[in-house]
């Protein structure tokens, strides 16, 4: 259960930006001189990209950087997760920060001179390896942010903690990993987090552009497979066959009225994407079973319980007409939970990132059926995850390359922007609390 979080000023108005002017004009400075080495750091970072659980490369750089500026610094965490903590010189509340590390099995086509050439396995293939979602740029935004509030030390109100997270885009069946081992395995805890801020950059927002929602912002996800199993047959015989083919193809098509005829569109929007087929290895041969895979999205644990129930019984029963035997997992690798922006938390911070962007520059938005592991955290703490823009002025976001592809790209003249408001909702926090 998710409890809001109220957040208490002890300072008057007036004091309060009295006393944070001096640190207010540090900053800036400040993240103007760590630019350049945010960008360095990214573009290092892009170059050399590595899969969920297998990001060593990228955390040794993490804790030497972290250990380099003093901080206490925990490695091996969720398998290679990196951990930071920033003890202030005075009292006050922990505040984690956190940048996910894993890139994707993508061949990059982006023509850049520190463009990935990495390959590797993946689920029995040969894949390149790309930074296709911007977690290079996540990570080295926390790197800017780490060392700027680092020098800040003795005038911090309270602790940072600064995860640096493996795995967000999942791992391989079988595996643990992302969020949710960091969490088991007690990253909120020792000391205790009061609360947690996130970011993603977006390749579809301009850059110097911030936006945000309160409540549901991404959606649950699920992964299922539905496998199909039918009886081979020469392809010239077909009614000596149980088609699983035909089959899948019923269910492919009779899925698509989940979203339309069971669910209530005016509550939430839901997805249900079927996104590999496979089956058969000659055109005159029908196949004995075809494999599916693909995912699910919801903005409520009764829509996703009323989802994947449906998704069951259509397969069941549709195979089972045929013939045929159909078997569903859902889960089959991966759950992630509905990031949830605690409102609270949300409207308080929200001056914040509208100093950090100036106020026309944040945009409320509608919720994203992309998903994220960050709602792990949140599921514990109340949280605020935001969307950081990353598209070159002037381009049309419905044209430019969206995430997780080949021609994926982000302006790194956004990442200043990142380091600014991750700093600014921290100190902020930090003085509004009691």
């Amino acid at each position: 259960m998710r409890t809001c979080l109220g957040i208490l000023f002890a300072l008057s108005a007036s004091t309060t930006v009295a006393q944070q002017d001096p640190l207010r004009m540090a900053t800036v400075k400040l993240v103007d001189q760590i630019e350049p080495k945010v960008i360095t750091w990214r573009r290092d970072f892009h170059a050399h990209p590595e899969l969920g659980n297998r990001e060593t490369r990228t955390a040794k750089i993490i804790a030497d950087h972290l250990r380099s500026l003093g901080l206490e610094v925990q490695t091996g965490v969720a398998h290679t997760g990196v951990v930071g903590l920033l003890k202030g010189g005075k009292p006050g509340p922990v505040i984690a920060l956190r940048a996910d590390m894993d890139g994707l099995p993508v061949t990059e086509r982006v023509d850049l001179p520190f463009a990935s050439k990495v390959k590797t396995q993946y689920d029995g293939n040969e894949v390149g390896v790309m930074h296709a979602c911007g977690h290079d740029t996540h990570v080295s935004i926390l790197m800017g942010v780490a060392e700027v509030l680092t020098s800040m030390k003795k005038d911090l109100k309270g602790s940072v903690k600064f995860i640096f997270q493996p795995a967000e885009e999942g791992v391989p069946k079988g595996e643990e990993g992302g969020a949710e081992l960091m969490v088991k395995q007690g990253v909120l805890e020792n000391p205790k987090v009061d609360v947690i801020f996130g970011l993603h950059i977006n390749a579809q927002t301009e850059v110097g552009k911030i936006n945000y929602r309160p409540g549901g912002t991404m959606a649950a996800v699920n992964d299922m497979r539905i496998l199909v199993k039918g009886r081979q047959a020469h392809g010239a015989y077909p009614w000596s066959s149980v088609d699983p083919i035909v089959v899948s193809a019923q269910i492919v098509n009779s899925l698509q009225t989940i979203v339309s005829r069971n669910l209530d569109i005016t509550e939430n929007p839901a997805v249900v994407t079927v996104g590999s087929i496979h089956g058969g290895v000659r055109s005159n041969i029908i196949p004995e079973q075809v494999d599916m895979r693909g995912t699910i999205r919801t903005f409520s644990r009764e829509d996703e319980r009323r989802v994947n129930d449906r998704i069951r019984e259509i397969a069941v029963k549709t195979a089972e007409a045929a013939g045929a035997v159909a078997t569903v997992d859902i889960p089959y690798a991966s759950r992630y939970p509905v990031t949830y922006n605690d409102p609270s938390l949300t409207e308080k911070m929200l001056s914040s990132l509208q100093r950090s962007a100036g106020k026309e520059n944040v945009s409320l938005i509608p919720p994203r059926t992309g998903a994220e592991d960050f709602s792990f955290y949140q599921e514990k703490v109340p949280g605020l995850f935001y969307f950081l823009g990353g598209m070159p002025k002037g381009k049309d976001p419905l044209t430019t390359p969206s995430h997780h592809t080949p021609d994926f790209f982000i302006d790194e003249s956004g990442l200043k922007l990142g380091v600014t408001s991750l700093v600014n909702l921290t100190l902020d926090f930090m003085n509004a609390s009691k």
